[in-house]
């Protein structure tokens, strides 16, 4: 492939991972972090399960209406469904893109240990290789800003700026797309309005790293959190707000050939990330509209209702994927501005 098909390829994908009235599931936890939700519904963490579990999201009956591409772990690319189907086979016979996140995790920075960098670079050039040979199209690369006493530290957005920045031009180097994620944590105190200056600080200085390293921005997606109060502040401030901060936010950072935002959900709810994303998406319409679309990349926001449905039971598959498809439906109509709390009593059947 020469360059020039190569850059409309991934100007296409990208795209179309935003298509109108769809996002993207992240089911990307790392084997420590699966652990944890499986421990809260009482499930073992084993491969088969992890499998399972898997399988039957990929397998849910009109998912593909509103979800355009899933975000795996490197242990889910390799596996199989139980009938030996490859996993990555299940999404695209259903027309959704694979996606595989590709960073090792957050280490502590060195001089500042309340801190992390997220590592992998090393050797990676060679594993996106192998990833696009297994069926990937996109990849995805997490950064973890954390607010608190003293932090950020300007060193912290530095090195994981430019590390999201070296990750993102190999990507599309070796003609996949990259999702840069620049997650600044709710956890905290602090309120919306340190949010946003650490948010603007942040993409302002991921996209400077960007542009240095020659990262072709209408052929990537930002995956960003949204302004929000801490999780533990006092009078968190309502989804009104939030749109209003994100976007006035993002309309100082986010260049305008950049296809799409897709929105991790960052410890929300799902209720309450599904309420914030459809808040975001009237205020962009108010104000006449932005220069990219406004999509989601969630992962607890879609899988906690199905994840408490399965409980890890067989009998219980039908009524996760239920679980499973009604929360990607309310997510999809919220991405287009059109959500209403009420919808959530209406659980559809698949």
């Amino acid at each position: 492939m020469n360059e020039v098909s190569k850059m409309g390829e991934l100007w296409q994908i990208a795209r179309e991972l935003v298509a109108p009235g769809k996002g993207i599931l992240a089911a990307d936890e790392s084997t420590s972090t699966i652990k944890k939700r499986f421990d809260a519904i009482g499930v073992e963490s084993t491969e088969g399960n992890r499998r399972a579990y898997r399988e039957l999201l990929f397998r849910t009956p009109g998912a593909a209406e509103f979800i355009s591409g899933v975000i795996l772990y490197d242990e889910t690319i390799r596996q199989k469904a139980e009938d030996g189907t490859p996993l990555v086979t299940l999404l695209t016979e259903q027309g959704i893109y694979p996606g595989i996140k590709v960073d090792t995790g957050a280490k502590p920075l060195a001089g500042s240990p309340d801190e992390t960098v997220t590592e992998g670079l090393d050797g990676l050039r060679e594993r996106l290789a192998e990833y696009k040979q297994l069926g990937a199209v996109f990849t995805k690369w997490r950064a973890v800003i954390t607010i608190g006493d003293g932090i950020p530290t300007g060193s912290c957005i530095d090195v994981n700026a430019h590390a999201l920045a070296r990750y993102a031009a190999l990507s599309q180097e070796a003609g996949l797309v990259p999702m840069v994620e620049p997650e600044v944590l709710m956890d905290g105190d602090h309120s919306i309005e340190r949010c946003f200056d650490v948010t603007r600080a942040t993409q302002l200085e991921v996209f400077r790293q960007l542009a240095a390293q020659g990262v072709r921005f209408d052929e990537m997606l930002l995956k960003p959190n949204m302004v929000l109060s801490g999780k533990s502040a006092r009078d968190r401030a309502p989804a009104s707000q939030v749109a209003r901060a994100t976007l006035h936010c993002f309309l100082q950072t986010i260049p305008a050939a950049v296809p799409g935002v897709v929105f991790l959900s960052g410890g929300q709810s799902d209720e309450e990330a599904t309420v914030n994303l459809d808040a975001i998406n009237r205020r962009a319409a108010e104000i006449g509209g932005v220069p990219w679309q406004l999509s989601f990349s969630y992962g607890r926001g879609l899988q906690a209702a199905p994840q408490k449905a399965w409980s890890g039971k067989k009998e219980n598959v039908a009524a996760a994927q239920r679980a499973y498809y009604h929360r990607a439906k309310l997510t999809s109509a919220a991405r287009m501005g059109k959500y209403s709390p009420t919808m959530e009593k209406e659980l559809v059947g698949v």
